[in-house]
């Protein structure tokens, strides 16, 4: 995970939010849920800002277990929000109008503390199938519930469209992980690539480091196809965010494979007129 500055939540998250790729999919949602998704989008790089800060580790865990109870808190105060922090007060509406769970955001914060806890560097599969689950499909099953789609439906939809989206961005921000001593590749796919090491760098030097990364381009790409299913189920109003945000993630994976591993490693955007394309497919027609 990256992140920018400071241990406290940054005061323009929300202003973040909105000058992003995800406001593109954001946009055409009704005002509400909009508004929603831009509480839980402000809530994530927050924490994950925190997760990325270079400062000492006990400080990092102390600012997480403040969010922790941040947002315990807000669980207690029932409709009233006026006892909540101002700072707070977007989120807690969101939660009690959508039903957004208490265990959905600390799955997040504990995603966060694997990051924080010690570097991350080729973990077995298990290991990251468990953080991708905790940071990104988390975030997933809230975004469900912004999004109004069924309940069983939407925790399908989070497993593999967050699933899909993690393992593109791992593919993505290779570099930028190992400028932060991470390493996300497992370690099953770097030994079947002949890769014995784990220091972030060395990995990334290797030759064989694409036959390495083609094992989670396949599993990004079944995930993506088993979202693509599970979307073509549900109401089309409640997916048309998703939709637009799995077709510009897809973009950015074929990139990636297009464009290989081996270094330097060019950085792969979401093509604008692919952004345009599915804003016109999903969120005008």
């Amino acid at each position: 995970m990256r992140g920018a500055t400071g241990l406290a939540p940054p005061a323009d998250a929300s202003t973040r939010a909105r000058a992003s790729s995800f406001n593109a999919a954001m946009r055409i949602l009704p005002r509400p849920r909009r508004e929603a998704m831009f509480e839980i989008y402000s809530f994530c790089r927050a924490v994950d800002d925190i997760a990325d800060e270079a400062g000492p580790r006990f400080v990092r865990r102390q600012a997480l277990a403040k969010w922790r109870r941040d947002i315990g808190a807000l669980y207690t105060c029932g409709n009233e929000q006026t006892s909540a922090p101002a700072r707070l007060r977007g989120l807690g509406n969101a939660i009690h109008a959508f039903g957004l769970r208490r265990e959905d955001f600390f799955a997040v914060i504990d995603g966060m503390e694997m990051d924080v806890e010690a570097d991350i560097r080729a973990p077995d599969l298990a290991t990251l199938d468990l953080y991708c689950d905790r940071v990104a499909s988390a975030a997933g099953r809230l975004s469900a519930r912004a999004f109004g789609m069924p309940q069983a439906e939407g925790r399908c939809l989070a497993h593999h469209l967050g699933r899909a989206l993690q393992l593109t961005n791992i593919l993505r921000d290779l570099d930028e992980d190992a400028a932060l001593g991470r390493l996300y590749l497992p370690r099953e796919d770097l030994r079947a690539a002949g890769i014995v090491e784990a220091e972030p760098r060395a990995v990334l030097a290797n030759r064989a480091l694409g036959r390495a990364c083609a094992p989670v381009i396949a599993r990004a790409m079944e995930h993506f196809g088993e979202a693509e299913q599970i979307m073509a189920r549900c109401p089309r109003e409640s997916v048309r965010a998703p939709r637009i945000m799995a077709d510009v993630y897809r973009a950015i994976l074929a990139g990636l494979e297009r464009r290989g591993f081996a270094a330097p490693r060019q950085k792969i955007r979401a093509p604008r007129h692919r952004v345009i394309l599915a804003l016109l497919r999903y969120g005008l027609l």
